[in-house]
């Protein structure tokens, strides 16, 4: 009977352990895994390149890569991803506000220099009035295409608006410029080479899964002084576990950043705060 005593409770303990390793971020062999979603590119390149460095300090990264900007957070937000890596905080800011979430940055990586595509016009002076503009559906993302487009002169925010929250609704559109229907914005750069408008607001991202190149190819093209930096978010409390601030500095080291100014060549930048 005290063996048997003795059997269950070793039994009991294992099964506790085993317990305790389930998770995506868990430890085993001295390595801690870690979970992170992110969109195709540039996200999961950066994260692929980055995995050996992580190796170096006992962290294995497994990526999921994402091809849509809401599957992402509902996986963090349900406990399926350890981070993510895909966003910029306006837009973060906007999903905890519309689905009570409570995730946050765990630090800025890069920016990628959004820009106004068209097959129509080869210069900005040309866009002639009543021009149609094809946009996102991304909500968060609208000031941002209002403020690229003023900073051509080609619409004006109307005092006391905040340019990051601007809407349609909030400028002087003076050359009466056609916004069509927003769409997905994984959608654009196809609308764009059906040239179904005459400008189009595409992500950085996007553009490049298409083979655009925004440095050559973008009409406008947002500077480096953009508010909207791409981040690593994760819960509330868990942008100070050990983990996050490994793979945060590691993506802020010179050897990631050099890795992106070469291969991608300006069309995304590294911040390094």
């Amino acid at each position: 009977m005290k063996k048997i005593l003795i059997f269950s409770l070793v039994l009991s303990l294992i099964l506790v352990l085993a317990a305790c390793g389930k998770g995506s971020a868990n430890s085993a062999n001295g390595q801690t895994t870690l979970v992170v979603g992110a969109s195709a590119v540039p996200h999961a390149e950066i994260l692929k390149e980055a995995a050996p460095l992580l190796k170096k300090k006992g962290i294995n990264l497994k990526v999921k890569v994402f091809n849509d900007y809401v599957l992402p957070n509902q996986a963090l937000a349900s406990k399926q991803l350890d981070a993510n890596y895909f966003q910029h905080i306006p837009f973060l800011d906007l999903y905890n506000k519309q689905h009570h979430t409570d995730l946050v940055s765990a630090g800025k990586i890069h920016i990628e220099p959004f820009g106004i595509y068209s097959k129509k016009y080869k210069n900005v002076s040309d866009i002639k009035d009543g021009a149609t503009v094809q946009i996102s559906n991304n909500k968060s993302e609208q000031g941002r295409i209002l403020l690229l487009l003023q900073s051509k002169g080609l619409v004006k925010i109307k005092p006391g608006v905040d340019g990051v929250s601007a809407t349609l609704n909030d400028i002087d559109n003076f050359k009466h410029l056609k916004f069509l229907q927003p769409i997905d914005p994984a959608l654009l750069p196809k609308a764009y080479l059906n040239n179904s408008a005459d400008l189009f607001a595409i992500n950085t991202n996007f553009a490049l899964q298409a083979n655009l190149d925004p440095g050559k190819d973008a009409l406008i093209l947002e500077g480096a002084s953009s508010p909207y930096a791409n981040i690593i978010a994760v819960r509330k409390g868990d942008e100070n576990k050990k983990a996050i601030k490994e793979l945060v500095d590691v993506l802020h080291s010179k050897t990631i950043q050099d890795f992106i100014n070469k291969k991608y060549k300006g069309a995304v930048l590294p911040v390094s705060e």
